[in-house]
């Protein structure tokens, strides 16, 4: 099922600012405090592949991002995603870190959102995925307090990631000023990426945006 096709810029991750075409898949296993799109939670239309290649192709840009709630809860994301790459696009995934991202087509840049403490669904994190991780890809941590915060520095340095691919920490819109996780990022001199949401800052809640 999708729940909707829209062209945006990205606001998020190493691509934030291109035109991007992104799917936004139906469904979600999980809860998290902070979701900001729990309006994909059901609803949408059931399209072929080929009419998600056809909308996807209509706007004219070459970045594509597979989204949701959690697209790899529908068995077809990975067809659907092989099929954009042999489009010649440059596709992203952007997947909760709770379900197996070892079939993901290694052209695709998987972003990994392993979630917090304070995010509700920490147990449901797949820690396995990390084994599939590449330099392409990336794992974001939405930090909402300092407790968060200093699990996600833990986590980071116990797996290494740093090492294994870009990590990006941002604030939860709304719930941590975004100046204080800036600060605690340079006060620890930590190998991560601090990113905001542009489309927020630019649009808000709106969705579609």
């Amino acid at each position: 099922m999708v729940k909707e096709i829209f062209c945006s810029l990205q606001g998020e991750s190493r691509s934030v600012g291109w035109p991007t075409v992104f799917v936004r898949l139906t469904g979600c296993p999980l809860r998290c405090s902070y979701c900001d799109t729990a309006y994909a939670f059901s609803g949408g239309e059931a399209l072929k592949i080929s009419q998600i290649l056809e909308a996807v192709a209509a706007y004219g840009v070459r970045h594509v991002t597979l989204t949701g709630g959690e697209p790899l809860a529908q068995s077809r994301s990975l067809l659907l995603l092989s099929s954009l790459c042999d489009q010649g696009y440059e596709v992203s995934l952007e997947t909760s870190g709770s379900l197996d991202i070892a079939g993901v087509d290694s052209r695709v840049v998987k972003i990994v959102d392993f979630k917090t403490p304070a995010s509700g669904e920490m147990d449901k994190n797949h820690l396995d995925n990390i084994a599939h991780l590449t330099s392409q890809d990336q794992v974001k941590f939405v930090i909402q307090d300092r407790a968060d915060y200093e699990w996600a520095v833990d986590f980071v340095s116990t797996h290494t990631l740093s090492a294994k691919c870009e990590v990006l920490f941002s604030p939860v819109t709304g719930k941590l000023n975004p100046t204080h996780l800036a600060d605690w990022i340079v006060e620890d001199r930590l190998a991560v990426r601090f990113q905001l949401q542009l489309h927020k800052i630019l649009w808000g809640d709106q969705p579609g945006k």
